[in-house]
């Protein structure tokens, strides 16, 4: 798929006033992101509300360029990606073709512009391959502690990562399609990586879960006891990186506990 110069700075023009309609919705939902003022931190409710405006039919009427992003026979889809760039942050971008679109390019120093249009070779975005990866990347840019997740065993070969942020909040990571993908596709392998190198939560923390966790007695899988790394094993044997179904339920699992505890 061949974008021109001209083409492309029309495309940024189109996308940055899409990005100006999507914040007057977003800003006034998500003022703050950790303390920090709307943009920072939002890149995944910027991507997806631009992309939900991009796919209204009036989107390309009112801005004809738009039109070459919408799926035909003839041209690629324009697909949402997740990912590491340059191993420095989390980024929500868009892909199509040999392109990448970020309409969130501000959303880790608000001074950047908002659209980013560019070859996709050259923008150091990239899949995320390993636990180990995502820790390396999130210790600094969620400027959070790690540990093993020892609180919902049954959880941590999906999930196998406690983050700690400076206020003590805690969740477990990563619950997004991408890393599901990396435990699974690894055969659990690389949850059992990580697992074997992060220290156990402190005992404040193991204690605020366990609170939160005997609200939830009749989700076995959320109050399972074990070891993360047995779970992992049995998981494997029991083929479970094959069993959508059982994926499925995990997500289910983790659904019912708090984004924060």
């Amino acid at each position: 798929m061949n974008i021109s110069k001209e083409q492309q700075g029309a495309l940024c023009s189109a996308l940055a006033q899409l990005r100006l309609k999507a914040d007057l919705i977003l800003a006034p939902k998500y003022p703050h992101f950790a303390g920090k003022p709307y943009p920072l931190g939002r890149c995944k409710e910027i991507r997806d509300e631009v992309y939900r405006l991009l796919m209204q039919p009036q989107s390309d009427t009112e801005f004809p360029i738009l039109n070459i992003l919408k799926t035909t026979q003839q041209q690629p889809e324009l697909r949402k990606v997740w990912g590491s760039l340059r191993d420095e942050f989390f980024q929500n971008a868009m892909v199509i073709d040999q392109w990448y679109i970020d309409v969130a390019n501000d959303t880790v120093d608000a001074n950047k512009p908002r659209v980013e249009i560019m070859p996709f070779a050259q923008s150091g975005f990239s899949q995320i391959t390993s636990f180990k990866q995502f820790a390396h990347i999130a210790r600094p840019y969620w400027q959070v502690e790690l540990y093993r997740n020892t609180v919902c065993p049954a959880l941590a070969p999906f999930l196998p990562i406690i983050c700690v942020g400076k206020n003590q909040t805690s969740w477990l990571a990563a619950a997004n399609d991408e890393m599901l993908k990396v435990a699974m596709h690894s055969e659990f392998k690389s949850p059992l990586e990580i697992i074997d190198t992060l220290p156990s939560p402190p005992a404040h923390i193991i204690h605020k879960w366990q609170t939160v966790l005997d609200k939830h007695a009749q989700i076995s899988l959320l109050t399972q006891t074990g070891s993360a790394q047995a779970f992992c094993q049995q998981y494997r044997i029991e083929q479970r990186h094959l069993d959508s179904a059982f994926r499925d339920e995990i997500v289910i699992a983790y659904s019912h506990l708090p984004k924060g505890i």
